[in-house]
């Protein structure tokens, strides 16, 4: 609270403020969500004062002569005097509500349910109805026609009455700038781009204007028959690491809407359109409603008895006759903390075997590797909040505005603000648009790149000295090697011009506080793990480590990939990160789970566990919630892994790719049919609550994994999130003060010690290893390309899209899927000349590995000689050409560089033009013959 001489009066009773404050932020705190009755205020937008509705009188003394002042936007002066319900602003009120009704579609008030029409609400406070309006009617809402364009929102602009909260929310809290106001007076109207409906605009579909509008002129579609909600439940987001919290409401156990909360610490009132709209896979009449056993070649629907003891049965054989070496677990970075604890504490207790692993340690094995070895700890060093205070920013083979939209939308702001911005990245993604310095490299360069940076840096003298002295070590034998790197070949290595390079260099150097995020174009690449380190260099040699707006943070692609890793779901590492090749370590696991079975050795990898199970070695692999023949590099040998198996289990919502090879297939819940626990890429922990009653035939992941446990002989309680947390806080030394209680509403940042105080912040004094240590590394060309470059000259690197995520098994399920349809490559449009392929053309992308085909889409946003492409359609299957080349260090599979060659399709193109001349849909694309 402030200082006790910063006083105003609220109707004549005194009341502290705070420097700057609003009046109206004064009458909240005080009198709650609604002292006076507000049009144009949103609580994520700033004060903008159009209405005037939430005007007050305000004088300088008691009872005293006043000015009538908009409370949204006046601060609070020291003495002032505010009265907020005098008869002369009830007059106001009255009189300005009645004249926003005058143009508003009386047919629409008469109708609409005050509670899901804020206009109509603040009329009653006021004490004004239709009827007693006393100015002629307007006329722009009577040739506004309704947009039905979308498949989430609905635009019927006859209702709207030009507050400007959906083109602010646009504006402020997306930064995509779609809407705007056309014309002046009566004639004044929200337009969309250019005068254009929602799926012809650039409209990102996030659903800010939605949860802005108060008229509903632009609305949610609402599929079920009432739009009352009987309860509002707090979850957590299924999608990307962002962690973005929800509000959603439901009713007769029905889902009807999602809206972000307001008050969420991650994403205060905002999401994308993944988090707001696609939720409607978890009743999708596709959902998986029954176990499933494999019978004479066919999978059958058997019940919950059945297919556990099918698999306690077959598992107890295996071990026997194989050992415990010869079974697999894959965990998911889908599922909450607790399964995913549950899942390894399987594997390790009861079966007895390292093998497990998650894609965790699959695309950000780099991440956790790298910064462990300089830092100690593998983990974001700060927090999201940090945008607000940093000078600089470099993102670095990432895409937020797509991946993870929210903190794009910041990051994006944050530049339009003058916040310096760095991209690096084969791709002209969205924020190079607004980036101070682009560096498009070629793939497969990045630690030739950041070697020119920190060459640079030092050569420019800008390395923080006292930092590296105080806080850091082997840095002369660092500074050795950049200073022999010959600059000449680093830039045609990379592709970019060293003057680019070294101005970045110094724009992060000499920036106050500069933080640097980074994706899977770091982490996918042979050379993964020495990128992260190198990242961690540029921090270190600049001092940007250990306050508000600087650090190395990582941007999680899967909801929990964090908290999937710190569970222990990956075979070197158990929960908590402890070596299980320490002896002291392995007897502290054993210990706590009671028994003698967990081996001292490191497990299998999921590249290892593949090779294992094609050379006879594996013989068990239960995989929960990832569907690795469509994710996985290298389908073809995915497959032969998985059809080389004795024992194939899979745990999913829907009859996936890989579900379809399975001997059982179990029926898990979604994010919304179950509690725990999700760890976003902040180290934040938050509360997943359940929203609905599991669809019938389905269980918790968490639970399903505790029965088989409980039939194998194991004492496990049956799944509760509050109790798994408080078991796992017993293991987990970052997770000592958690419990399920005190996790509230926006959860804590780990480390969490026992006295529950959350952590934003890292590494302030000094690092978990003791002092940080600088690595050189030279670059080396990926074997991809050293192997095949020559017959495949071009280069295919992989990336995502804002519509879809990952495989695509839950947003192709929902409305997005006629938002986003299809995979394409994009092609520059050289490469498409000189193969004489035109936008729209089905080309023939041959690898080492196979090929597929696919459709071009012409853009500047690659250079000649690189293309990009998605795997969210099981009808292309990208990876069939992807290779099993993986990081030399923590075997994350080079997605990034695939050597390929190109052509125009043969017969495909002729089969899409028949197709289309006659009015049809084209062939899948896995029916078409080439």
């Amino acid at each position: 609270m402030s200082d006790s001489k910063n006083i105003a009066y609220i109707n004549n009773e005194p009341f502290p403020f705070e420097s700057g404050e609003t009046i109206l932020s004064l009458l909240r705190r005080n009198f709650g969500p609604n002292p006076v009755p507000t049009l144009c205020d949103a609580p994520n937008l700033d004060p903008f004062g159009s209405c005037r509705v939430c005007s007050v009188e305000v004088g300088r003394e008691q009872n005293g002569p006043t000015r009538v002042q908009a409370s949204c936007h006046t601060p609070v002066m020291e003495g002032s005097y505010i009265y907020t319900h005098t008869e002369k602003m009830e007059r106001l009120r009255k009189n300005i509500v009645e004249l926003v009704l005058t143009d508003y579609p009386k047919e629409k008030f008469e109708t609409d349910n005050p509670k899901n029409n804020e206009l109509k609400r603040v009329a009653y406070d006021v004490g004004i109805k239709m009827e007693q309006v006393r100015y002629a009617p307007g006329r722009n809402h009577l040739d506004r026609t309704t947009d039905t364009s979308h498949p989430y929102m609905r635009a019927n602009l006859s209702a709207c009455i030009n507050c400007f909260r959906c083109v602010r929310a646009c504006d402020e809290v997306q930064g995509e700038m779609v809407l705007t106001m056309e014309g002046r007076g009566f004639d004044s109207k929200i337009v969309m781009g250019m005068n254009e409906g929602f799926m012809e605009s650039d409209c990102v579909s996030c659903g800010a204007c939605s949860q802005a509008c108060p008229t509903g002129a632009i609305s949610d579609v609402f599929d079920s028959k009432t739009n009352e909600p009987e309860e509002v439940t707090r979850t957590v987001c299924t999608y990307c690491g962002v962690g973005c919290n929800l509000d959603v409401a439901t009713a007769s156990g029905e889902i009807l809407s999602i809206t972000a909360p307001y008050d969420a610490e991650v994403n205060q009132g905002h999401t994308c359109l993944k988090g707001r709209y696609a939720f409607k896979f978890y009743d999708h009449p596709e959902r998986l409603r029954s176990p499933m056993v494999r019978k004479n070649g066919v999978l059958e629907n058997v019940s919950w008895d059945e297919a556990y003891s099918y698999i306690v049965d077959r598992i107890t054989n295996i071990r026997e006759e194989h050992g415990p070496d010869s079974i697999a677990g894959i965990s998911s970075a889908r599922c909450t903390n607790e399964e995913n604890y549950l899942m390894q504490k399987f594997i390790r207790a009861v079966v007895g075997t390292n093998n497990i692993d998650c894609c965790a340690r699959v695309c950000h094995s780099p991440t956790a590797l790298g910064m462990q070895r300089s830092f100690g700890t593998g983990a974001a060093t700060n927090s999201v909040i940090d945008i607000k205070y940093t000078d600089c920013m470099m993102v670095i083979g990432a895409n937020p505005t797509a991946a993870h939209p929210v903190t794009g939308a910041k990051m994006k702001q944050a530049a339009m603000k003058g916040t310096k911005l760095i991209v690096i990245d084969p791709r002209e993604i969205e924020l190079a648009k607004y980036a101070d310095h682009f560096l498009q490299l070629r793939p497969g360069t990045n630690v030739a790149l950041l070697n020119m940076m920190l060459y640079y840096i030092i050569d420019e003298g800008l390395a923080d000295l006292a930092f590296i002295e105080n806080r850091t070590e082997g840095y002369d034998d660092f500074v050795a090697n950049i200073k022999k790197l010959d600059i000449n070949a680093m830039e045609a290595i990379t592709g970019v011009n060293r003057e680019e390079v070294r101005a970045a260099a110094i724009t992060y150097a000499s920036a106050p506080n500069a933080m640097s995020f980074h994706g899977l174009g770091v982490t996918e690449h042979s050379q993964g793990t020495f990128t992260v380190q190198q990242i961690a260099d540029l921090a270190m040699i600049t001092g940007n480590i250990g306050r508000r707006g600087v650090g190395v943070n990582p941007l999680r692609g899967q909801n929990n990939v964090q908290g999937a890793a710190d569970m222990g779901a990956q075979p070197h590492q158990g929960a908590g990160y402890m070596d299980v090749t320490k002896p002291e370590m392995n007897r502290l696991y054993m210990d706590f789970y009671k028994t003698d079975k967990i081996p001292s050795h490191i497990g299998y990898k999921i590249p290892e566990m593949f090779d294992a199970a094609i050379a006879g070695d594996l013989k068990v692999m239960w995989i929960i919630g990832e569907d690795v023949v469509q994710t996985d590099p290298n389908t073809n040998k995915v497959k032969k892994a998985l059809t080389s198996l004795d024992l194939f289990i899979v745990q999913e919502l829907f009859m996936t790719e890989t579900a379809m090879l399975a001997d059982v297939v179990l029926p898990g819940a979604s994010f919304l049919e179950k509690s725990g626990t999700f760890t976003n890429g902040e180290r934040r922990v938050q509360r997943v609550n359940k929203v609905v009653e599991p669809i019938p035939g389905t269980k918790a992941d968490g639970q399903i994994i505790v029965d088989v446990m409980q039939r194998m002989g194991y004492d496990q309680a049956d799944y509760a999130p509050d109790t798994m947390l408080e078991e796992i806080s017993q293991i987990v030394p970052f997770f000592k003060g958690i419990t399920w209680e005190e996790l509230a509403k926006n959860g804590k940042q780990w480390p969490v010690p026992e006295d529950g105080s959350s952590t934003e912040i890292i590494h302030i004094d000094s690092f978990k290893r003791g002092k940080g240590l600088f690595t050189y590394f030279d670059w080396r060309e990926s074997e991809e390309i050293v192997e095949h470059g020559a017959e495949y000259p071009y280069i295919i690197t992989t990336n995502r899209e804002l519509e879809h995520y990952n495989c695509g098994a839950m947003t192709r399920r929902t409305g997005n899927g006629e938002i986003l349809k299809e995979d394409v490559l994009l092609i520059n449009a050289k490469d498409a000349a000189d193969n004489g392929i035109a936008d729209g053309d089905m080309v023939c992308v041959t690898s080492a590995r196979g090929k597929v085909d696919i459709k071009a889409r012409i853009t500047a946003e690659v250079k000649p000689g690189v293309m990009s492409t998605t795997f969210h359609f099981p009808e292309i299957m990208v990876n069939l050409i992807t290779s099993d080349v993986h990081d030399s260090e923590a075997k994350c599979p080079e997605y990034k560089v695939v050597a390929v060659k190109i052509r125009k399709s043969k017969g495909v193109n002729k089969l899409m033009k028949a197709a289309q001349s006659a009015g049809m849909e084209a062939a899948p694309l896995d029916k078409r013959k080439d």
